[in-house]
């Protein structure tokens, strides 16, 4: 168990066990080189679809970790990989906005794409089904996992956590969802907080217009607003934290790749 030195918690409240599942942290090779990265998957499954995990603005903590077992639990290949490595540790900051801007805005989407795209063929290379590629993310990743459903064509759906819609975290992100939403590869989930004052609903009804104008991925995506819950409401090492919406969130999450998959 770890401890945020931002949330000032310890990591985590909900522990997955890994008993039948094979899981660790390892060496990701990607195109400069290696990152830190974590896999979980059933003991002796083949071909289980993939499933990548996109960290939270924190990057690939215990969370993050315990979510890739909750997924193997389920029959799947889940993946994360520590997407920040390049540019620093955030585990160095604690105060959010300093994070931001010393690394979070220094990290550019055609990175995380490219290590991201590393993630699913790794996970394919070692008996993971790639063929049935889904993607999740949260907060930081919720807002990545919109953009690698336009990116990637061999990815069949997405759930995306409370992640920006029509904002980045810094220059380098020239797109955002809003931009893409009409050409995704496949269908989104996407699962927001009508209480998160990042993401205004305002933001969330323009991502819906321009879902409805898009392709068939784009018209089949939905998404769904919990009135009562704040940002990252399933994360349930912080405060934010509402167990009844994560629930129902992740019960959601779990039918939209099964239908998908």
């Amino acid at each position: 168990m770890s401890f945020s030195p931002i949330t000032g918690q310890a990591e985590t409240t909900i522990h997955t066990p890994a008993e039948g599942l094979d899981e660790g942290s390892f060496k990701l090779p990607t195109f400069d080189g290696t990152i830190d990265a974590y896999y979980a998957r059933p003991k002796n499954q083949a071909n289980a679809p993939v499933v990548l995990v996109i960290q939270e603005i924190f990057g690939l903590h215990e969370h993050i970790r315990d979510v890739c077992r909750r997924f193997a639990n389920e029959g799947y290949f889940a993946v994360s990989a520590e997407l920040y490595q390049r540019q620093g540790d955030p585990n160095a900051y604690s105060a959010i906005p300093d994070l931001v801007a010393n690394i979070v805005s220094k990290v550019s989407d055609e990175q995380v794409l490219a290590d991201l795209d590393a993630c699913a063929k790794w996970a394919g290379e070692r008996g993971g089904d790639a063929s049935r590629l889904g993607v999740t993310g949260f907060c930081w990743g919720g807002r990545l996992t919109w953009m690698y459903m336009e990116h990637n064509p061999a990815a069949k759906a997405g759930v995306a956590w409370y992640g920006k819609l029509a904002t980045g975290h810094g220059p380098l992100q020239k797109r955002n969802p809003v931009d893409v939403a009409q050409t995704l590869k496949g269908p989104v989930l996407g699962l927001y907080g009508g209480q998160d004052a990042s993401i205004p609903l305002d933001d969330v009804r323009r991502m819906e217009a321009e879902l409805a104008k898009g392709n068939e991925a784009a018209r089949a995506s939905r998404i769904v607003v919990y009135p009562d819950s704040g940002h990252a409401f399933y994360a349930d090492y912080r405060p934010s934290y509402r167990e009844a919406d994560a629930k129902v969130g992740w019960a959601k999450a779990l039918e939209w790749f099964k239908t998908h998959l």
